[in-house]
C-alpha cells in the first residue's frame, strides 16, 4: 500500500509490554490517507513511542501513528515559535531545532516520545521555573473525528485549544503543533552522591541555584544520586550516557527477581560505589539519559511543600515491610500552570516517580503506594500507573466537566474514546 503502510505484527504493545491491543495499526504516509482512515473508523487512537504505562493508546478499532507523515519545521524566529510535525520524536525534533539555532526550553529524561504524545499527557522535566511540555504549545492542527482538518490556538477555537494542550488524545489526531522555542543553549550535567538527610535540608536551595535539579534514591539506601544541570558555554556534544551503568544494574535486578529478600542489601552495595561524573554539550543531548531496562512506573505530582513528607513516608513503608522495590525513586520539581487537566494547575509541584522492574510484581505495591500519594494531595501523571475513577477526576479537576463538554462537541460519537478513557471522560 502506497499511502498507508499496514503493520502486520500480531498485536500492538506499549514500551513496557504491559498494555497490548489487537487493533488494526497503520502508519499513513499522506495526509489524505490519514483523514480518510479516521473518517471511516468507528474507533481510533493515536500512538507515538508507546511510553504510556496506562492504556491510553489501546483501541478495539484503529491505532494510528503519524510518524511517517511528511513535514518540516516552519520557524518564526521573531515570535520564537516553530510549527513542527506532531509525530516527530523529541529526539529528532530537538536535533533539527538545534541545526536552526533553537531548542525547547526543557525536556524530560528520555526523548523517544512523539511531541504530540508528550504534550497530550503533560510530560515534563525538572526545574522550579519550568513547566511541562504542554505549556510550550501555541497551536495545533488536528484531524477531527469527521476526518476534517481544524486549527486551534488561543484566538481560533480557543476552547478546543485549551482542552488540547493536555488532551489525552480525545479531540483529534494532531499532525502539526506550533511550539514555543528558545535560542539554543548548552548545559553541564553533574552527578554526585549525597546523604539523604543532607538532600532534605539543602534541596530547595539546590533547586534555586541550578536551572535543573533532581535526585534518585533507592528505597533501602541512605544516600541519593543527585543530578544538576546548569547553563554553560558552547561545547561539543557528549557521548550518550546513563545515570548509572545499565549492564551492571540489570544483573542486580535479575538477582532480585530470584532473591527478592536480597534487594535491600544489593541497593546498599550499589550506593557504596562512586557517583561523580560531569558532561557538557548542547541541551538536547544532555537532557536525555539511556533507559534500556524495562520497568513499570507510577508518578504523582504533589504540592511542592508535601514532597519530602510523602517521599519519607514511602521510604519508611518500604523499609518496614522490606519490600523488593528494585528501582530508585525519582524526585523532581515542576512549575505550576493553568492547563485544565494538568496535575500542575494548582501551583508548583514535587514530582515523585516510583518504578518497578517488569519482571517483579508491581500492582499490589503500586496500589499501596498510590494511597500514600493521594493522602498527601497528589495527582497522577496521566500516562503513568494510577487507579483514578470518574469521581476522582471530578474531585481533583474543577474543569473536568467543561473538558468533557468540549470533547462531546469535538467528537459527539466518541470515536477517540477507548474503554479506559470512556470511564473517565465519556
Amino acid at each position: 500500500m502506497n499511502a498507508i503502510e499496514k503493520i502486520t505484527a500480531s498485536r500492538w504493545s506499549n514500551w513496557s509490554g504491559s498494555v497490548t491491543s489487537d487493533a488494526r495499526f497503520i502508519r499513513p504516509r499522506s495526509l489524505d490517507a490519514l483523514c480518510d482512515a479516521v473518517r471511516r473508523a468507528s474507533a481510533v487512537r493515536a500512538t507515538g513511542a508507546g511510553h504510556s504505562f496506562m492504556p491510553l493508546c489501546a483501541s478495539d478499532g484503529l491505532i494510528v501513528s503519524v510518524e511517517d507523515l511528511p513535514g518540516e519545521i516552519r520557524l518564526d524566529a521573531g515570535r520564537r515559535t516553530a510549527r513542527v510535525p506532531a509525530g516527530w520524536s523529541l529526539h529528532y525534533l530537538t536535533a533539527e531545532l538545534g541545526k536552526l539555532g533553537f531548542a525547547l526550553a526543557n525536556q524530560g529524561d528520555v526523548d523517544p516520545q512523539s511531541l504530540a504524545g508528550a504534550m497530550a499527557t503533560g510530560t515534563h522535566g525538572t526545574g522550579e521555573t519550568l513547566g511541562s511540555l504542554s505549556t510550550f504549545a501555541r497551536g495545533f492542527r488536528l484531524v477531527g473525528a469527521d476526518g476534517e482538518l481544524r486549527w486551534c490556538d488561543a484566538d481560533t477555537n480557543p476552547d478546543l485549544f485549551q482542552a488540547q494542550r493536555l488532551s489525552l488524545g480525545l479531540f483529534g489526531i494532531a499532525i502539526e503543533i506550533e511550539v514555543a522555542v528558545v535560542p539554543a543553549f548548552h548545559l553541564v550535567e553533574r552527578i554526585t552522591k549525597m546523604r539523604w538527610a543532607e538532600v532534605r535540608e539543602r534541596f530547595d536551595s539546590l533547586a534555586a541555584e541550578h536551572r535543573h535539579a533532581e535526585f534518585f534514591i533507592f528505597p533501602h539506601a541512605d544516600s541519593v544520586i543527585l543530578k544538576t544541570l546548569s547553563l554553560t558555554d558552547p561545547c561539543e556534544p557528549p557521548p550518550t550516557t546513563s545515570d548509572m551503568e545499565e549492564a551492571g544494574f540489570q544483573r542486580l535486578l535479575d538477582i532480585g527477581v530470584h532473591l527478592p529478600m536480597a534487594v535491600p542489601l544489593l541497593q546498599k552495595l550499589v550506593m557504596r560505589g562512586r557517583f561523580d561524573a560531569e558532561r557538557r554539550g548542547p541541551a538536547h543531548s544532555i537532557f536525555p539519559s539511556d533507559r534500556g531496562i524495562r520497568f513499570e512506573e507510577m508518578e504523582y505530582e504533589l504540592p511542592r511543600a508535601a514532597g519530602f513528607e510523602a517521599l519519607s513516608e514511602m521510604l519508611d513503608w518500604i523499609r518496614r515491610r522490606r519490600l523488593p522495590v528494585s528501582f530508585p525513586f525519582e524526585y523532581r520539581v515542576v512549575a505550576g500552570d493553568d492547563i485544565w487537566m494538568s496535575p500542575m494547575n494548582r501551583g508548583p509541584v514535587a514530582s515523585l516517580s516510583m518504578h518497578q522492574y517488569v519482571r517483579q510484581p508491581w500492582r499490589e505495591i503500586f496500589a499501596e503506594g498510590e494511597a500514600i500519594f493521594r493522602a498527601h494531595g497528589g495527582r497522577p501523571h496521566w500516562a503513568k500507573r494510577h487507579t483514578l475513577t470518574r469521581a476522582d477526576v471530578d474531585s481533583l479537576y474543577p474543569m473536568a466537566e467543561h473538558f468533557r463538554a468540549v470533547r462531546r462537541h469535538a467528537d459527539p460519537q466518541g470515536k477517540f474514546l477507548n474503554p479506559h478513557l470512556e470511564g473517565l471522560f465519556s
